[in-house]
């Protein structure tokens, strides 16, 4: 198996309803490494980094994300991994 690596950008409203918090948490869940953080226009950044059906399954989360969010629009880019061993919330 192989490691892929996706740039995510989040657009709508997604700072201050917990999304970091929660995609880390998927994240973790679905063993997929990376970090996330919030960008000064309101939306969300995301590097994800694992197998690619853990990707995949984090992604659809992502297009939902937690109860409070309202995803407008996912931007995914195909990447190079860069190495990621865990999923950190960057302030």
């Amino acid at each position: 198996m192989s490691t892929i690596a996706r740039e995510v950008r989040v657009l709508g409203h997604v700072q201050g309803v917990y999304y970091r918090a929660s995609t880390r948490e998927q994240a973790r869940l679905l063993a997929v490494a990376g970090e996330v953080r919030n960008l000064s226009d309101g939306g969300v950044q995301a590097w994800l980094e694992g197998e690619e059906e853990a990707v995949t399954a984090l992604l659809k989360w992502m297009r939902q994300g937690p109860r409070r969010a309202r995803v407008e629009e996912l931007i995914v880019n195909q990447r190079a991994p860069r190495g990621f061993t865990d999923f950190e919330v960057i302030q």
